[in-house]
């Protein structure tokens, strides 16, 4: 997916201050995608990477790295939250608050859902939202992370 599939205009989403966006559709978490973002970030700690040590842990599998869950918001954004119409592009501009609150096993699947909390202007010429973010595990009680997550827009 290159980027948001919607588009609103500014005043618009600021009338939907409070509103539920919805879910993206579920992601894998795969061994391979878990051995690969090991590599990209020289993370190589057993508990994401070798199964018969991380199984004989209370947590019985491998897990996600939590920066593996949390690198994935952007692109379940994309499904469910409008660009903004006129915007040039979005930046990650970062984290209020990010807590891991129960890991990611290995063949899980995960997926975002997005609150807009503030849409407000940031300087001239940039728009900022914060939106509250849950990554939710297919099946289970508690989410893999909630983050107050900022994206600035160059108009």
């Amino acid at each position: 997916m290159d980027g948001p599939v919607h588009v609103t205009a500014w005043n618009h989403l600021q009338q939907r201050i409070g509103s539920d966006f919805g879910a993206s559709s579920w992601f894998d978490v795969t061994q391979s995608m878990i051995d690969s973002f090991a590599d990209v970030t020289e993370d190589h700690y057993f508990l994401h990477l070798d199964p018969v040590r991380a199984g004989a842990t209370p947590l019985g599998s491998t897990i996600a790295h939590g920066m593996l869950t949390l690198s994935l918001i952007p692109a379940m954004s994309y499904q469910v939250c409008p660009f903004i119409e006129g915007a040039r592009y979005p930046l990650n501009y970062g984290f209020n608050r990010v807590r891991f609150v129960a890991p990611v096993r290995v063949n899980s699947r995960v997926r975002g859902r997005f609150v807009l909390r503030q849409a407000e202007l940031s300087g001239s010429n940039q728009r900022q939202v914060l939106y509250d973010t849950t990554v939710e595990i297919e099946g289970a009680e508690k989410p893999a992370l909630v983050a107050e997550w900022l994206t600035r827009f160059a108009m």
